[in-house]
């Protein structure tokens, strides 16, 4: 079930694909990931894209140029949060908007997905631009539980 858009296609990622590319992650950069979302993964018997998420690859360049996800399937209120990134090498081409575009249509297809989020640092940054052109409206700065002190943004159904 890949995601095709203009330039890129989302190939959704295997459980030892994630796990294999945690292991690779500076320490630093492991003790962020959330421990819910590794458990996760560690308990998945099943491909989940909702959880495992997809590498971004460019079919030109024939290379992946990044990587973009779900922080977990549609909780109950019918709200799914996305998260993407480009490879500095490939920013600024429009690939992030091309992935954060495929996300939402495909979290559309599910008929239980009322909201779509996205939380960034800034309300003045590239994700925010990303957001923009993919028609995300930003509600104001908000606490989660993870990240902290964060700007949201929506796209509703």
């Amino acid at each position: 079930m890949d995601l095709r858009a203009t330039n890129v296609t989302l190939v959704p990622k295997t459980r030892e694909q994630v796990l294999a590319d945690l292991e690779h992650m500076p320490p630093e950069h492991r003790a962020e990931v959330s421990p819910i979302w590794l458990a996760r993964i560690e308990s998945m018997t099943v491909p989940d894209p909702w959880t495992l998420g997809f590498v971004v690859f460019h079919r030109d360049l024939d290379i992946v140029v990044g990587g973009c996800g779900f922080k977990g399937p549609p909780d109950k209120e019918g709200v799914v949060e996305i998260a993407y990134g480009i490879d500095s090498a490939h920013q600024g081409k429009g690939y992030a908007t091309e992935a954060a575009e495929a996300m939402v249509a495909f979290a559309f297809r599910d008929p239980s997905v009322r909201i779509v989020i996205a939380h960034t640092l800034s309300a003045e940054q590239a994700s925010a631009r990303v957001l923009t052109k993919s028609k995300f409206q930003c509600v104001g700065q908000v606490i989660d539980p993870e990240d902290g002190e964060v700007w949201r943004w929506e796209r509703r159904r």
